[in-house]
């Protein structure tokens, strides 16, 4: 104990230091928890939380009754699972590229150009997209067309208006995810390279055996935070980037609360549908952390 406390007196900058980010947690993130118990009232705006009636389940059961829930549900994961095979592979590819350049000039501008995407809002993103891939007016198929070739529907049929989002996606989060890969790939040890270029391994197999299992466990991790997150999705970019030609696709959760919370101001089913969103999402946190281990000894809890 006094050992604890001398160190404490010792280092006290460092827990003066680790205040700051406990508070901003305690008032940010565990005091809208308070919140939660809206989804078991029949809440009054009037009225307030305290003031409000308990209902007990009868909003799930409401919400769980609702087709549009289910719809929006499978859009949810369906996009979210897309995401994760074409997107997050993206800056792993990526940082390794960086990585392999050896002109440090050109990769600073390489990294330049890819980082700036996502500094730029999705509503901007969105105008971008609509004048690139618009049916009548947009320039890619204002070329097709000019090229004597039919214009394509990028944002009005449903399979193309899923690639159009993909697309999007990858340009506006590929460059900024290769920041944390190259910090992974700052550790590697160079005289494994070495020693793989006196056995006279090429380019590709130093790739497959040195630099993917040293970071490793980054990419692990990121898969586990990315998995759990199956159930959320940015209210942005399929709002922004859909319309009611492919809603069947881009009405998401997130879509889904806004209509019903804010547009309809049912707040107890909105409240329902985001706390199935949290307790899904720690159970897939849990479940693929647990899975990681058993297979790979990497894990983040």
């Amino acid at each position: 104990m006094k050992r604890r406390s001398s160190y404490m007196k010792r280092y006290w900058q460092l827990y003066a230091l680790l205040t700051l980010p406990i508070v901003y947690f305690l008032i940010f993130r565990y005091g809208p928890m308070y919140g939660v118990q809206i989804a078991f009232k029949d809440f009054n705006l009037f009225q307030g939380i305290n003031g409000s009636e308990w209902i007990g389940l009868q909003a799930f059961r409401e919400v769980f009754a609702m087709n549009d829930f289910y719809t929006t549900l499978r859009n949810t994961f369906m996009l979210n699972i897309l995401d994760l095979i074409v997107s997050f592979p993206a800056p792993i590819i990526l940082a390794i590229m960086l990585y392999e350049i050896r002109s440090k000039r050109f990769k600073k501008i390489s990294q330049t150009i890819l980082y700036i995407p996502h500094f730029i809002s999705w509503v901007i993103i969105g105008g971008i997209v609509y004048q690139l891939f618009g049916t009548q007016s947009g320039m890619v198929n204002e070329v097709l067309r000019t090229l004597g070739f039919q214009a394509i529907p990028f944002l009005t049929e449903k399979n193309s208006w899923l690639i159009t989002y993909l697309f999007a996606g990858v340009w506006q989060s590929a460059g900024w995810g290769t920041i944390l890969y190259l910090a992974a790939l700052t550790g590697v040890n160079r005289e494994l390279f070495e020693a793989a270029d006196v056995d006279g391994a090429s380019r590709m197999r130093k790739i497959w055996h040195i630099t993917l299992p040293s970071i490793r466990p980054t990419i692990v991790t990121l898969l586990i935070l990315n998995l759990g997150n199956m159930v959320s999705i940015g209210f942005d970019r399929p709002y922004i980037i859909g319309n009611t030609a492919v809603r069947e696709y881009s009405d998401v959760l997130s879509t889904f609360v806004y209509r019903i919370g804010l547009e309809s101001g049912q707040y107890t089913l909105a409240t329902v549908v985001g706390l199935f969103q949290a307790v899904v999402g720690l159970v897939f946190v849990l479940g693929s952390n647990y899975i990681s281990k058993k297979v790979t000894g990497d894990g983040i809890l």
